[in-house]
C-alpha cells in the first residue's frame, strides 16, 4: 500500500473504531416500533432493526428470547429454523469481521492497470459482482468494482448515435482501456479486523456499500468482508441462480457417499441404510454439518476424518474455519467385516 492509501485506510479505521460506540449507544436507545419498521424493510435493516437485541442493556430482553428458546414444544414454540436463527442473531453481538471475513489468500482482485477486455474475464472467472482494485498489490488497495457499472459503461460505449432506444455496436467498445481511466472505481470501506460484526453491518448500511477490506495495524491487507458474508452467519449460506448446484447426497461407488453438511439426517439415513443409526442424536443435530460439530465442538479441517457414529468414517471434503461444507461417509473396515471395533474421536 502506497503512503497515501495507507495513511486514508488508517485514518477510516481510526473514524469507525471512534464511532462505534457512538452508534451502539444510539442502537440501545432504539424503540421496539423502530425495530419493527426496520425488520419489515429487508434484511440488513431487520437485522439492523434486532441491533438493540445484541446489546448489553438489552440483557433482560436478550434472557427472554433465551428463554424461550428452550421451549422445544407447544403453543407458541419456534420451529428449528427459528430457534436456529434467533440463537444465530442472539451470538451476532460477539462475532468480529475476523470472523466472517475472507482471508487474503481467497481474495479475488484486479489490478487497477488491467484493461476492460481483462476485467470482463476476471468477473467470467470469478463469479464475483464486485472485486477490490489494487496497485502494486493487495496491500495497496485503489477501491472496487462493480459488474454492474461495467455492463452499463459497454452498454453506453456500444451505443449508436441514434442514442437512447438505437441499436448497440459493440465494435465501438474499446475493450484495451485500463480500469483507473474508464471510471469504473468505486470507493471500499476500510475497517479492522476486531471490528463487530453488527458495528459493520450497521456501517454499511448508512453507506450504502456492501463490501469492505479488512486492514491490520500495519495497513496490509487481512481478508475482505461482504454484506453476505455477515448475513449468512445469520440465516445459512445463501445461493443464487449462479452458483453450481450440487447434489446434497451422491453415491460416488458402493457404500461411499459425498454428502453436503447441509444435508437432513433422516435422508443420509434413507440413503445409507437403516444401520446408519442417528437415533442418539436426533434431538441436537439436524444435519450432517451439526452431527459432527456436536461430536467434536469444533469445525474439523479438510483433511482430517472423524467417526461421529460408530462404523462409519466421516472424510472432511470441504471446510472453511467457520463451517463444514462437504465430507465422504463410508463403513469403516469393522463395519465391512461385520466386527465392532472401538469408537474413535478423530482419525488421522
Amino acid at each position: 500500500m502506497n503512503q497515501r492509501s495507507r495513511n486514508e485506510a488508517r485514518a477510516e479505521i481510526a473514524r469507525e473504531e471512534k464511532e462505534a460506540p457512538a452508534e451502539r449507544s444510539r442502537e440501545e436507545d432504539r424503540s421496539p416500533a423502530a425495530a419493527d419498521a426496520a425488520a419489515e424493510s429487508n434484511w440488513p435493516g431487520f437485522l439492523a432493526g434486532i441491533a438493540h437485541f445484541l446489546r448489553p442493556k438489552a440483557s433482560s430482553s436478550r434472557e427472554d428470547i433465551a428463554e424461550a428458546l428452550l421451549k422445544g414444544t407447544g403453543d407458541g414454540a419456534f420451529s428449528a429454523e427459528e430457534r436456529a436463527m434467533l440463537t444465530n442473531i442472539l451470538k451476532l453481538r460477539e462475532v468480529r469481521v475476523e470472523d466472517v471475513m475472507v482471508p487474503r489468500a481467497a481474495i479475488d482482485g484486479v489490478q487497477i492497470s488491467a484493461s476492460l477486455g481483462e476485467l470482463m474475464l476476471e468477473f467470467e472467472r470469478c463469479g464475483h459482482s464486485r472485486m477490490p482494485v489494487y496497485g502494486d498489490g493487495l496491500d495497496d488497495p485503489r477501491g472496487m468494482v462493480h459488474i454492474r457499472d461495467v455492463l452499463l459503461h459497454v452498454v453506453k460505449s456500444a451505443r449508436s448515435d441514434e442514442g437512447e432506444g438505437g441499436p448497440l455496436d459493440f465494435g465501438r467498445v474499446r475493450l484495451g482501456g485500463a480500469v483507473e481511466e474508464l471510471g469504473l472505481l468505486r470507493k471500499v470501506l476500510f475497517v479492522p479486523p476486531s471490528m463487530l460484526a453488527s458495528d459493520l453491518m450497521a456501517r454499511m448500511q448508512a453507506t450504502r456499500t456492501q463490501m469492505a477490506l479488512v486492514i491490520d495495524e500495519y495497513g496490509g491487507t487481512d481478508g475482505l468482508v461482504s454484506l453476505e458474508d455477515i448475513i449468512e452467519r445469520v440465516v445459512g449460506d445463501i445461493e443464487d441462480e449462479h452458483d453450481e448446484a450440487e447434489a446434497l447426497i451422491a453415491e460416488r461407488e458402493a457404500g461411499v457417499f459425498e454428502v453436503d453438511a447441509r444435508a437432513d439426517l433422516t435422508d443420509v439415513r434413507r440413503a445409507i441404510g437403516p444401520d446408519f443409526d442417528i437415533s442418539a442424536h436426533e434431538e441436537e443435530a439436524d444435519t450432517i454439518g451439526g452431527l459432527i460439530f456436536s461430536e467434536l465442538g469444533r469445525v474439523p479441517p479438510v483433511g482430517e476424518t472423524v467417526e461421529a457414529l460408530p462404523g462409519f468414517a466421516f472424510e472432511v471434503l470441504e471446510a472453511d474455519p467457520r463451517r463444514l461444507r462437504r465430507v465422504r461417509i463410508s463403513r469403516s473396515a469393522a463395519k465391512r467385516d461385520g466386527t465392532s471395533g472401538p469408537r474413535l474421536e478423530a482419525v488421522h
